[in-house]
């Protein structure tokens, strides 16, 4: 089983900055993509930013130029830096990881989610 667990949100006034960080633990063999999604009030959950073990990036166009995504891989950890944040940006933010685990000599892939954090910007 792998356990995200994240850290860093919360509220803030309108151009400001958070920082997000997200820690995967439990069976680990190793971990592909790690990414951010959001979910605002009513609204679907959005992929936010994502990277993969080669640190390729991926961003939606709502955030690019204002967020950075980070990961270490020898820690199984991902951040992400929120700028100039703008109250569209609130919602839960949440931490998912694409992870391979073994048994032995079985090896098996997974989704994993966080819990989510709140990220409320005021305006």
């Amino acid at each position: 089983q792998v356990q995200l667990v994240e850290s860093g949100g919360g509220l803030v006034q309108a151009g400001g900055s958070l920082r997000l960080s997200c820690a995967a633990s439990g069976t680990i063999f190793s971990i592909n993509a790690m990414g951010w999604y959001r979910q605002a009030r009513g609204k679907q959950r959005e992929l936010v930013a994502a990277i993969t073990s080669g640190g390729s990036t991926n961003y939606a166009d709502s955030v690019k130029g204002r967020f950075t995504i980070s990961r270490h891989n020898a820690a199984n950890t991902v951040s992400l830096q929120m700028n100039s944040l703008k109250p569209e940006d609130t919602a839960v933010y949440y931490c998912h990881a694409d992870v391979q685990s073994n048994s032995g000599s079985y090896y098996y892939t997974g989704d994993y989610w966080g819990k989510g954090t709140q990220v409320t910007v005021a305006s």
